[in-house]
């Protein structure tokens, strides 16, 4: 015989379990959907984050001069509020190493164009400020046949105060570890590259022909919602 207090409390339980389960079969709560933006990324709290640019590049590619002269700095100029850029100096570069384990590098363009692409990695590095980092950049793409005077030149154009940390960072094997990993990126890319410059927002390759003639409406598609991206990519 189970006891009377034991029964009691079966019965009890017994009771409450199966009112749960009518709760739920009569009134079905909605589920709880995340509805993510399609064009933009989130950040905790749901505000939208910068649409990432990347550019993956060869310093003394005629192509890629034009787009960042022609399209990237003149999009950030206006976007800069919605839109982060990463530089990739690589292109169709080859990495190897010799017999001692240093780190060799075989550029479309020859020898210099290794050379600015390393002063272009570093200079990335070393420059924090991001409109700035671009006039670099922008400056030395625009004449990289002796890349370090470019790079001197355009650096001090643009006031830029530690020169001397672009050129240690050439001169020591960081450089050469920058340009590695530019490299691991650039062959990382799915569907690989094909053509330089190749750009991708967000991560995505998307429309390759619409992104190189008009960055800007490109960024404008992929920034989702929020003001800032109201304000900047309204038609005039």
């Amino acid at each position: 015989m189970i006891p009377t207090r034991k029964r009691i409390f079966i019965l009890i339980f017994l009771i409450v379990t199966l009112g749960l389960l009518l709760r739920i079969l009569l009134f079905p709560q909605p589920l709880l959907v995340s509805k993510e933006e399609p064009n933009y990324r989130r950040a905790s709290g749901g505000a939208p984050l910068p649409v990432l640019v990347t550019v993956f590049y060869e310093a003394l590619c005629p192509d890629s001069k034009y787009f960042i002269t022609k399209q990237l700095l003149p999009a950030y100029k206006v976007a800069a509020p919605i839109m982060e850029v990463q530089l990739v100096p690589y292109g169709k570069a080859h990495t190897t190493t010799d017999d001692e384990g240093k780190l060799i590098f075989d550029c479309q363009h020859g020898p210099t164009e290794c050379q600015a692409n390393t002063y272009h990695a570093c200079a990335a590095e070393v420059i924090d400020d991001p409109l700035i980092r671009l006039e670099v950049v922008n400056c030395m793409i625009r004449d990289n046949r002796i890349p370090k005077d470019a790079m001197q030149k355009c650096a001090k154009q643009y006031n830029v105060e530690n020169i001397d940390l672009i050129q240690k960072c050439f001169d020591s094997d960081h450089g050469s570890e920058l340009m590695k990993l530019n490299g691991d990126a650039t062959h990382a890319l799915r569907p690989p590259v094909k053509f330089i410059p190749t750009i991708t927002i967000d991560g995505s390759q998307g429309r390759q022909e619409s992104i190189l003639k008009d960055l800007l409406s490109e960024v404008c598609k992929a920034t989702g919602g929020s003001e800032a991206a109201k304000r900047i990519c309204k038609k005039p």
